[in-house]
């Protein structure tokens, strides 16, 4: 039974390895193969294949990791603030904070994994982002002609979008972030003197 606990261990912790190596060469190379990973690694690329057998099964392991770790971030920045602005503001920077390690990864997952699927696991996010923004319009802290389900996606398709616009360059990634709550913000209707003046806040 000890051999089997230790096998399983050492298992456990040859997968996590190659998750993590496999997450650091995607972002610095997305298009990185399974023997750049396993080389990376310092495994056999038998190893690698053992543990998940394509490419495309890693990297959507990689995406649902990602995706359970901008949910939690997303329920703790939001927690116990009662406020609907300051609660979308407070999300979005607690997502920022961690988004960034993922940002190239999102962008592969939208060439290797079928937008739907990302939709699907984002589906709990979105969840309780329709929620808080429908909270929000009902007291009239957020205006829009959008009900709050399109608004959702909007805000989730803003956030991909800011991403992509670090990757090419056109934003710094140290400015994303406010930058990010700021244009969520306003795009719920919030004037963005008021948006820039409470990220601002939040973020000092």
């Amino acid at each position: 039974m000890a051999t089997m606990t230790t096998g399983t261990s050492r298992a456990d912790a040859n997968r996590r390895r190659i998750l993590d190596v496999a997450l650091a060469e995607l972002l610095r190379d997305p298009d990185a193969s399974m023997d750049q990973i396993a080389r990376a690694a310092g495994v056999v690329r038998r190893t690698v294949y053992g543990h998940f057998p394509s490419r495309e099964a890693l990297i959507s392991t990689l995406v649902d990791e990602a995706v359970q770790a901008l949910s939690a971030a997303h329920a703790a920045g939001r927690e116990d603030v009662r406020e609907p602005a300051e609660a979308v503001a407070r999300s979005v920077l607690a997502v920022w904070a961690i988004a960034d390690r993922y940002r190239l990864l999102v962008a592969l997952a939208q060439r290797t994994v079928t937008m739907q699927g990302i939709r699907e696991r984002l589906a709990p996010v979105r969840e309780a982002s329709i929620g808080l923004l429908q909270r929000g319009l009902d007291e009239g802290v957020f205006s829009s002609p959008l009900p709050a389900p399109a608004l959702a996606y909007v805000h989730e398709q803003m956030l991909f979008a800011v991403m992509e616009a670090v990757n090419d360059g056109l934003l710094a990634a140290q400015e994303a972030g406010r930058c990010a709550a700021v244009t969520v913000l306003t795009a719920a209707g919030v004037p963005a003197s008021k948006a820039t003046e409470l990220v601002a806040k939040l973020n000092a």
